[in-house]
């Protein structure tokens, strides 16, 4: 959606090693903001955005107006089914039939071989692979790292929302994160003491917000019920006014 830092062009970087010819879209879709959320103070910076695009080798920069997306009254969405019950779906009702929507209008106008995305969105890449097989739409999708600030927080336009101490603060959630991680590389299988070990870092931060955090099988995103390498850790938190999410693949 723009604004762009090192962990999108990342993603280019990816895109590059997979693909002949490179295409970044850049839309802040409507569709996928509730109605007491950011949308209009989302940041935006078009010129910025594609000076950096260019310069790590975007062959095009696609970035159409709302009212190309979106010309008249839309009539079918793309609607998950179950996988958009819990946790974002959960706490952002439609936000997921939004997402699926735009995506798939953005593949179906540029049909990709291959589509990279981020991990840190990691239900909403889950439910994107699982509309691309479901609906059997030939493009590969591909999952990259979580570009992440040398303190670890996880990198994000929203980050630009925090002020100084709210950004000191907002390192708790990747800290509760690897809390659990290191505590799983240790040894240690079972759910519920691994999620006393992010409790606990989260405990030093009353002030941050937890909307949730859990172990979560990485297929289902259901609860896991043991701990094991491919489960992941999920965070999502309000810092402030800002709310910001992340997550780690335990054994990775």
């Amino acid at each position: 959606m723009g604004f762009l830092h090192t962990g999108h062009l990342s993603l280019v970087d990816e895109a590059r090693r997979r693909a002949d010819f490179v295409v970044m879209s850049i839309f802040v879709n409507p569709l996928q903001f509730g109605p007491n959320e950011d949308l209009a103070r989302y940041p935006r910076d078009p010129e910025g955005d594609a000076s950096k695009a260019d310069a790590r080798g975007v062959d095009l920069l696609f970035t159409p107006r709302q009212d190309e997306m979106y010309p008249s009254e839309r009539r079918v969405d793309v609607v998950p089914r179950g996988l958009d019950t819990r946790w974002e779906g959960a706490i952002r009702p439609g936000h997921f039939a939004g997402v699926l929507t735009v995506v798939a209008k953005l593949f179906n106008i540029v049909q990709p071989d291959v589509a990279v995305f981020g991990q840190k969105d990691v239900q909403q890449v889950t439910l994107i692979k699982a509309m691309v097989r479901d609906l059997d739409v030939p493009t590969e999708i591909v999952v990259a790292p979580t570009g992440r600030e040398p303190d670890g927080l996880a990198m994000s336009s929203r980050n630009s929302y925090l002020s100084g101490d709210e950004r000191r603060r907002a390192t708790v959630l990747s800290g509760a994160l690897f809390a659990i991680r290191d505590a799983f590389k240790k040894g240690e299988r079972d759910v519920s003491r691994l999620m006393a070990q992010g409790q606990r870092v989260l405990a030093a931060e009353p002030a941050v917000a937890v909307d949730y955090l859990a172990l979560v099988d990485s297929t289902t995103l259901e609860p896991a019920v043991r701990a094991s390498d491919d489960t992941i850790a999920m965070i999502a938190a309000r810092v402030g006014r800002t709310r910001l999410i992340d997550n780690v693949i335990l054994g990775a």
